[in-house]
């Protein structure tokens, strides 16, 4: 395995000079790029695209776990937690996240968390780190998230302009214009609209069921996007591709789904 593209979340610029010194005795650890704040991480990861991230839990404005809830799933890299928090706050994410460190870092314990990084990237088992990462987004307390227990409607959005699910005793409708895209880990599913990420247990196939094929495509095995909201459609030399959403955030196009969709007039459309 090469180098390990990664990138230093932290507000602290201190902070991130000193683990960017502690992780200099990795040869394979290659920072890509350093961001001190949520929203600055939110562009480097669109830009950089790090397979791991060391990530400081509480920043002002969009902390670490805002910063999750506005991320494609396919583009969360493996991430090591750097945080305050004692023991019995940890205990909430532990097992959600590839590893956590508590500040002062520990070189022992920094060395065990790029070793997981090195097991999990070589086994390619980054799947079930986005499923653990959706169980977490489901977790927070200021997430506006239907409950586990919680079902889809019946009813079909096709016709209609809003996608109906069910938080708890609650319904919610949710304006179909507004989402920008859908992605799952699992049983999990994040619906991201222009202002908020509800999280859902159910299946993409269900979800895509219910919507109107004509507005809203399946680009990956994890995600289903607004095709009004995508602007820009970008090759990749592997064959795949990634679109741009009117929001700044990029998707994969998978080349198993590239027949499912066609760009006319540099518009991107449902294929025929």
């Amino acid at each position: 395995m090469g180098s390990i593209r990664t990138l230093i979340v932290d507000d602290e610029p201190l902070a991130r000079r000193g683990l960017q010194l502690h992780l200099q005795r990795h040869a394979d650890i290659e920072i890509v790029g350093e961001a001190g704040s949520g929203r600055q991480a939110l562009q480097a990861i669109a830009e950089l695209r790090p397979q791991l991230m060391f990530l400081d839990v509480q920043m002002p404005g969009m902390d670490g776990f805002a910063l999750f809830r506005a991320l494609p799933a396919t583009q969360i890299p493996l991430t090591v937690f750097v945080t305050a928090f004692d023991q019995y706050a940890l205990a909430a994410f532990a097992a959600s996240a590839l590893d956590y460190l508590l500040k002062p870092v520990d070189d022992r314990r920094l060395d065990e968390a790029v070793e997981r990084a090195r097991v999990r990237l070589a086994a390619h088992k980054a799947e079930d780190h986005y499923e653990r990462l959706l169980k977490l987004i489901a977790t927070l307390p200021d997430v506006n998230r239907a409950q586990l227990d919680a079902l889809m409607l019946d009813e079909d959005a096709r016709t209609g302009g809003k996608l109906s699910i069910r938080d708890g005793q609650r319904l919610l409708r949710i304006e179909l214009d507004a989402i920008r895209w859908i992605d799952a880990a699992g049983d999990y599913m994040c619906i991201h609209t222009d202002g908020e990420t509800h999280v859902l247990r159910g299946t993409m196939q269900d979800l895509e069921r219910r919507l109107d094929p004509r507005r809203f495509a399946r680009v990956h095995r994890s995600s289903i996007v607004n095709l009004e909201r995508v602007k820009a459609l970008r090759p990749h030399h592997n064959g795949e591709c990634f679109l741009s959403l009117d929001s700044g955030h990029e998707l994969k196009l998978s080349r198993s789904y590239r027949d499912k969709v066609t760009l006319i007039n540099g518009r991107l459309v449902a294929a025929a």
